[in-house]
């Protein structure tokens, strides 16, 4: 079953963030994940608008989206996103 990774990011440090931005994507490939979505403008068509910058990867399992998570290559570059931004970021089974 997949397994995505949603995240709503504010960026406060531009240069930290375009780092952060041109190393993740090997990194996500090298543990099988995609993007789905990744910080496309959104068009609200209901409701209080709530996300600053909306990214998705999907992942094969739940189990691989954690491997990538935790991983060693990941952990260096999620200190620089959180130094960089303020983001909300969640784990959702896929049907």
């Amino acid at each position: 079953m997949p397994a995505y990774l949603i995240a709503n990011i504010e960026i406060t440090d531009p240069a930290g963030f375009e780092d952060y931005r041109a190393r993740v994507p090997a990194v996500v490939a090298q543990y099988g994940g995609r993007y789905v979505i990744r910080g496309n403008p959104a068009t609200q068509m209901e409701g209080k608008p709530f996300f600053t910058r909306l990214t998705v990867l999907e992942f094969a399992s739940m189990e691989a989206l954690q491997l990538f998570y935790g991983s060693p290559e990941y952990v260096p570059l999620l200190a620089i996103r959180t130094a960089c931004t303020k983001s909300d970021v969640v784990f959702v089974p896929g049907v």
